[in-house]
């Protein structure tokens, strides 16, 4: 039993490593992992008009909360929230992001 879960952990750490080295590859993602090309472009135009207005930065892959894409959006007031869009860029939630600095400028976390 115990040999099984080692050889099925091997499995699934070559697939995911072949997956991300398919996705750098082919152009999908960049050198830092992070989402590239026209999905990005995408990925950035829904993620600022969801929160009304701003500067997007990267876009990442994401799966928390059912969503494929993460994108950090600067609002013109200067916090940042994290914007999860799904496969169709359509927003699945914006979260406060934990790393905006407070009002004494220190990071909240």
């Amino acid at each position: 039993m115990k040999r099984w879960w080692i050889v099925a952990a091997g499995t699934v750490a070559a697939v995911l490593l072949g997956a991300t080295g398919v996705a750098t590859a082919t152009g999908l993602l960049d050198d830092a992992g992070n989402v590239s090309g026209q999905d990005a472009d995408r990925a950035r135009e829904a993620a600022v008009r969801a929160v009304s207005g701003g500067k997007a930065g990267s876009v990442e892959l994401d799966d928390e909360d059912g969503a494929t894409y993460e994108v950090e959006v600067t609002k013109p007031d200067g916090t940042t929230v994290d914007v999860r869009l799904d496969k169709d860029f359509r927003v699945v939630v914006v979260e406060s992001d934990s790393d905006s600095p407070d009002s004494d400028g220190d990071s909240e976390r």
